[in-house]
């Protein structure tokens, strides 16, 4: 190939291949161009509704008895009798005989006594007799004005009413003794426990068993300091008389199913718990060993944990809303008539875990919005949808 045309083949082959590009960009298709539509998105809301919410503060306990005493005899002896009452579990009324020590000794003591005061009247009757003597033999002698003291017998008589005085009080002692053979319940109560059987010698002050009363059982619950401000509690006041404080639900499981009481608080301890800071209030549960109405329901039996729930103070005017609602401490989002969210203030009375109470800032009918929103604007149009549980049930 001659010079020249390896000079201009090459550029002929450039200018062939730019004039190709040239022209395949020029037939390209013009490119349409679409403006991309704005994404509403969509919300679920709840409508605004008021009415009347009692608070309700929830906490746990457990079963306690108001009275529980040790059974210690007054007398020394031999145990001749055990009531079938007087056993660990085991009921019993007031009154009721639960172990009687052997009573021999003590009878023939109240003989012993008896004797003696028999023996004191007749002397009395004597020193008597012979005074009325004295003072007569003294008459008839002539004797001016009343017959001295030692002529009356005066010291003599003294002597034995004293000593009839003392017959006396021992034989009320040997009766009191007598009595105490036989240790009786002090109230209506059941057994917790027994150490003691027939034949058995006890002494005087020896623990022979424990038992309780069943009149009503105790609840010490504790409370922190910022759920008080729900609840009316008797903070008891130098000077007030016993003030009776609110209702309370409990609920324990037993068997497979849940259970219900009811009870009232009945006063606060007398001091804030140093380690926890609580404060302890103490509920009672009237006649917790009694069947309900044939129920199966199980007795409120000592030891038993339960929770349990404290009626508290009744907001008027009040909204309830889900727990979602909640855009930080104060704020909730509402949907305005042209489908836009609006940031507002409202007044919240409490946070619970599914829901809050709130008693200002929201007017019956607005909606809230209760959809999780990563990126929120005032004035953000939105899609609503009613939820299905609406503010206020």
């Amino acid at each position: 190939m001659s010079r020249p045309s390896k000079i201009f083949l090459p550029v002929v082959i450039f200018t062939l291949g730019l004039l190709a590009a040239v022209a395949i960009v020029l037939a390209r298709p013009e490119a349409e161009s679409r403006l991309q539509p704005q994404v509403v998105p969509l919300i679920r809301a709840v409508e605004v509704q008021t009415q009347d919410v009692q608070l309700v503060v929830r906490t746990q306990g457990t079963v306690e008895p108001r009275t529980e005493i040790d059974i210690v005899p007054q007398v020394s002896g031999r145990i001749v009798e055990v009531s079938h009452a007087f056993v660990a579990g085991g009921f019993f009324d007031e009154g009721d005989v639960l172990v009687k020590i052997d009573p021999r000794d003590f009878e023939l003591a109240v003989q012993r006594a008896e004797a003696e005061v028999a023996q004191a009247r007749v002397r009395v009757a004597r020193e008597q007799a012979e005074a009325e003597v004295a003072r007569r033999e003294w008459a008839d002698l002539g004797g001016g004005g009343p017959p001295p003291p030692l002529v009356a017998r005066d010291p003599q008589l003294a002597e034995a009413r004293a000593a009839l005085l003392a017959a006396s009080a021992t034989l009320e002692e040997a009766r009191l003794e007598l009595e105490r053979s036989e240790i009786r319940a002090p109230f209506e109560g059941r057994t917790r426990e027994e150490n003691v059987d027939v034949g058995q010698y006890v002494q005087a002050g020896s623990r022979i068993g424990r038992a309780y009363a069943i009149d009503f059982v105790e609840l010490r619950l504790p409370l922190p300091n910022d759920e008080l401000a729900f609840i009316d509690l008797p903070l008891g006041y130098r000077g007030e008389g016993r003030r009776d404080g609110p209702e309370i639900r409990l609920t324990a499981d037993f068997a497979g199913d849940r259970h219900a009481w009811t009870g009232r608080i009945v006063r606060t301890e007398g001091q804030i718990d140093p380690k926890s800071r609580m404060i302890q209030a103490v509920a009672q549960v009237e006649d917790p060993y009694d069947r309900a109405d044939g129920s199966n329901r199980p007795p409120l039996a000592v030891g038993m944990f339960v929770r349990a729930e404290i009626l508290g103070r009744t907001i008027a005017s009040a909204v309830v809303l889900p727990r979602n609602a909640l855009r930080g401490t104060g704020r909730v989002l509402v949907v305005d008539d042209e489908d836009r969210l609006r940031f507002r203030e409202v007044e919240v009375v409490r946070s619970e875990q599914d829901r809050v109470i709130v008693s200002g800032g929201l007017a019956p009918g607005e909606r809230v919005c209760v959809s999780p929103l990563e990126t929120t604007v005032d004035g953000m149009q939105v899609r609503v949808v009613a939820d299905d549980a609406e503010a206020g049930t």
